[in-house]
């Protein structure tokens, strides 16, 4: 033992180098070859998501981690912790290089009489090796992690050696208090728990600087043995509550004596420190996004987004490893009070769960220009714990309002929201709101104009749209008609004009997408919405069309700060033009009065205080599904009611008395109404004439024209053709008599022109203007002539025909009446 301890004298190491069996000078020189460098990685940490309230404080969301622990500084460790760290593990930690031989010398009389190596390490050897242990878990890859965890711990010779090598080298680059510091903060205190910070708030509710001393003597106790000194086990036989954790007291006990034997503390301290009792106070911190409450369902799209988004890492494994272990404080998009307003809303309006029913709930605001999710809300509780989904429906891991591949649904029907789309294309080509279509309702609507079809133009036999209510049954609706009223057949007819291709990709303009992730389907069904899209990407267009056509990609992160506090980069919006602004402020002039007197007036009417806004409704076939979408200049929102499978008549139940589709009118304003009071909306940009007024377009004189002339003749030139039927006329039976406007005037583009033919029932009434009376009366043989005289002065007029009633060219009937107006030589001096 004399020849070792000078070996360890002169190379400043433990006794680990007999164990060894080299001769002492090569043991030296061996061990002065090992590396004495140690990087010290970032410590796993506990990441965080916060909403901001609207004073500007953070709000806990949620907390993630794989090792629950908060790095602090020395300044924030109380020196209670600091001494009885010292004094219980290495009483001449300030001493030594590292290595403390007098107790490493205790260690190898262990060691040699056991076979193990035992004992003896410096609270820097330990800090080393924790180091070395947590290089192993921030592996991902299980058989290297389990491979280096092994090496991390083996009880050899050699891994004692390296161990105090390092020791001696972290000795040389740091401070002894950062070193202490840095131990403080590595070390596991049972289970889940490491470093003090988390250890103070886990066991007392505390922190690392206001443990008292016996608290901080009870948490330096676990550090020598976790699994048996930990005081989460009230039910343990050997160290619970029933025994006053007895074998936690102990250990603390010793470790109070030492620190009274090295001056730490006095006796009038120790005595009370060691008559007090060990009495902890479990804090379970918040662990995953089921923590978050009705905010859960947002919390998952921060941590999908986390995992997702290659700002974060390379791969979605190695992006969560950083979230769960970085230390990050993710500032959120979230505005508290539109979510509380969303949460409050939702939960009156829609059950979690309805007897025979697969009912969904949503609402999602996004503000406008910016892409930031302000509010996210759902009718269930969330939870990704198969078993907890077992328990009830009310329970779910699926986020309604978002995409499958950012944790959503396979999406729901939009219904008529979805019309907004088709408005956009038929202003964008060049068609104006008071322009008005064939919206009859037919069992035909024949062929359709598909750029990205085979042929340009597609059928869809038997397919005859209804609309909602039997008084909307107009032949000739404006565009404004129908997008107030949202009618069907309207939109057909609008379509029937458009390119459905055109539409679709008008759609996609705006960032709408199937929430399988499939092509969006652009038949003539799609236009009345019959995609299937996530609520969120409706209020990504609704907030597009309010942003004077320019789109903006959702975000819901707003910044990021490392552990230390250094910001770190976050995904941006991107933005881009829809449509152009033009085409925006047609389709808000048409918005606003859906609001106003359309659809939407109810959620409308319902919202306080009041901002300049627009909207759309929607309800799908059978009333499945019922929606409402609308915007100021600053937020757009959604809020739905749905059957997330099956089908339900919203219109025949009923929610705590209150008709089911109708829920969509108390939540829309509500959200709205905070939205109003806090970010107030300005007015729309004014939409231009060509936007809103029809082009005037002369009507053709179709007289003496067939009716498949005439038809064609006015389709051309853009007017609907109306079968007025049959009139009177001395026309040949069976062509154009007349029109209504008639030929010759201007109308609105897209106006209804009724024609009717003749039944050649008249007979032309001939020009006998200037005949004598006799040969009139001959050529109106055909007639009853009524004679009326008239005073003329030219001689040559006397007893001829000055004018006829009707006149030359008219039809009338045989027998009928025909006025004929002879002079007569008016009386001299009159």
């Amino acid at each position: 033992m004399s020849v070792v301890a000078g070996i360890l004298v002169a190379a400043s190491v433990t006794p680990a180098l007999g164990l060894s069996g080299l001769a002492a000078t090569n043991a030296i020189i061996v061990f002065e070859n090992l590396p004495d460098y140690l990087k010290i990685d970032q410590l796993s940490q506990k990441s965080n998501i916060y909403a901001t309230t609207s004073t500007g404080a953070p709000y806990l969301l949620a907390s993630f981690y794989d090792q629950n622990r908060v790095e602090v500084a020395s300044d924030a460790i109380n020196q209670f912790v600091k001494d009885a760290a010292t004094s219980g593990e290495d009483p001449r930690f300030y001493d030594h290089g590292g290595i403390d031989l007098q107790g490493t010398v205790t260690g190898i009389v262990t060691t040699v009489a056991t076979g193990d190596v035992r004992g003896g390490s410096s609270i820097t050897q330990q800090y080393v090796k924790n180091v070395l242990v947590q290089k192993c878990e921030v592996l991902t890859d299980a058989q290297k992690k389990s491979d280096c965890y092994d090496a991390a711990i083996a009880k050899s010779p050699d891994r004692k050696l390296k161990e105090m090598r390092l020791a001696i080298g972290v000795e040389k680059k740091y401070a002894k208090d950062d070193i202490l510091r840095q131990y403080l903060n590595i070390t596991g205190f049972g289970g889940t728990v490491y470093g003090i910070e988390s250890a103070a708030e886990y066991y007392y509710g505390a922190t690392a600087a206001t443990l008292t001393l016996p608290q901080a003597a009870s948490l330096v106790a676990i550090v020598n043995n976790p699994v048996k000194f930990q005081l989460d086990q009230p039910d343990s036989a050997t160290n619970g509550a029933a025994n006053g954790y007895a074998a936690n007291k102990d250990r603390r006990d010793y470790i109070l004596g030492q620190m009274l034997k090295y001056g730490k503390i006095n006796q009038a301290d120790h005595d009370a420190a060691v008559a007090s009792a060990i009495e902890p106070s479990i804090h379970v911190p918040s662990t995953g996004c089921q923590t978050a409450g009705g905010s859960a369902f947002f919390c998952d799209l921060v941590v999908n987004t986390l995992q997702n988004d290659p700002t974060f890492g390379g791969d979605d494994t190695i992006r969560m490893a950083n979230f769960r272990r970085g230390g990050f404080n993710v500032y959120t998009t979230l505005d508290l009070d539109m979510q509380q307003a969303a949460e409050a809303t939702m939960k009156a309006n829609v059950p979690d769960t309805y007897p025979g029913w697969d009912v969904g709930g949503v609402i999602v605001s996004v503000g406008v220009g910016t892409g930031k999710v302000l509010a996210m809300a759902q009718n269930k509780d969330y939870s990704q714990d198969p078993a907890v989904q077992a328990t009830g429906a009310n329970y779910t891991g699926i986020n309604y309002n978002t995409n499958v591949d950012q944790g959503g649904s396979h999406g729901f029907q939009p219904g008529s929201m979805y019309k907004v789309f088709t408005l956009a294309e038929w202003l964008t080509e060049g068609h104006s709101l008071n322009e008005r279509v064939d919206s009859r309702i037919k069992s035909n609507w024949g062929t359709f104009r598909d750029s990205c079809a085979t042929g340009g133009t597609v059928s869809f036999p038997g397919y005859n749209p209804k609309n909602d209510s039997s008084s909307e049954s107009g032949a000739n609706y404006s565009a404004l008609q129908s997008t107030i009223g949202s009618i069907n057949t309207g939109f057909i007819g609008m379509a029937k004009k458009l390119d459905l291709c055109g539409i679709r990709k008008t759609a996609e303009a705006f960032d709408v997408t199937r929430a399988d992730g499939g092509p969006l389907e652009q038949g003539a069904s799609a236009v009345l919405g019959t995609n299937e899209v996530a609520p969120l990407s409706m209020a990504v267009a609704f907030a597009g069309i309010a942003n004077q056509g320019t789109t903006c990609s959702p975000i819901v992160i707003d910044h990021i700060t490392g552990s230390d506090g250094t910001a770190l980069p976050v995904p941006q919006s991107a933005c881009h033009q829809s449509v152009d602004p033009t085409v925006a402020a047609g389709m808000t002039y048409a918005m606003q009065q859906v609001m106003a007197s359309g659809t939407g007036s109810a959620s409308f009417k319902a919202t306080s205080p009041k901002s300049p806004m627009i909207g759309k409704t929607g309800t799908t076939d059978g009333n499945k599904d019922t929606w409402m979408s609308g915007a100021t200049t600053k937020v757009a929102t959604v809020a739905g009611v749905m059957s997330v499978t099956g089908d339900r008549d919203q219109r025949t139940t009923s929610f705590n008395g209150q008709q089911a589709a109708t829920a969509r009118h108390r939540m829309w304003p509500d959200v709205m109404s905070v939205a109003n009071a806090k970010f107030p909306g300005v007015a729309f940009p004014a939409a231009s004439g060509a936007a809103i007024n029809a082009a005037q377009v002369p009507i053709p004189d179709l007289r003496g024209k067939s009716l498949s002339q005439a038809r064609s003749t006015l389709e051309s030139a853009g007017f609907l053709y109306v079968n007025g039927g049959t009139i009177d006329s001395e026309l040949p039976a069976g062509v154009v008599a007349n029109t209504e406007p008639g030929g010759g005037t201007s109308a609105a583009r897209g106006a209804a022109v009724t024609v009717r033919t003749s039944n050649a029932a008249l007979v032309v009434v001939p020009d006998v203007s200037g005949k004598r009376e006799a040969e009139a009366r001959a050529a109106l043989s055909n007639f009853t002539v009524v004679k009326n005289e008239t005073d003329v002065k030219d001689p040559a007029l006397v007893g001829t025909v000055v004018k006829t009633s009707p006149p030359p060219g008219s039809g009338a009937r045989p027998g009928d009446a025909v006025r004929i107006l002879v002079g007569r030589l008016a009386a001299a001096g009159g």
